[in-house]
């Protein structure tokens, strides 16, 4: 990246993230908790997610839809990787309070 195109910083990245809704659940990836990491690096930007289960039928979807929102709002990062894990495991409490009143828990 250029001097003059700056690196997104960690909550523009997960702006960008929060666009991408979930289809089953209706709700953003971010609100779900889906989202453990996000890692801003020189020219790269690396996203550690998961699913509510591994058995998940939009997860390459998903994944997908990640990588896309990233680079579609910051083209100049050279680098996307979005890497899937289960450990640990998802469960309710990593949603947002936005989530949890959506679902009423």
């Amino acid at each position: 990246m250029s001097a003059q195109t700056p690196m997104p910083d960690h909550d523009e990245v997960l702006a960008a993230i929060s666009t991408v809704i979930d289809p089953e659940a209706g709700m953003n990836v971010v609100d779900l908790g889906l989202i453990y990491g996000v890692m801003v690096g020189e020219g790269r930007v690396d996203v550690t997610m998961t699913m509510t289960t591994p058995t998940c039928p939009v997860g390459d979807y998903l994944r997908e839809a990640v990588r896309d929102a990233i680079r579609d709002a910051f083209p100049a990062v050279g680098v996307v990787d979005v890497e899937l894990t289960f450990e640990p495991p998802w469960t309710p409490d990593k949603m947002s309070d936005a989530a949890r009143v959506k679902f009423g828990w």
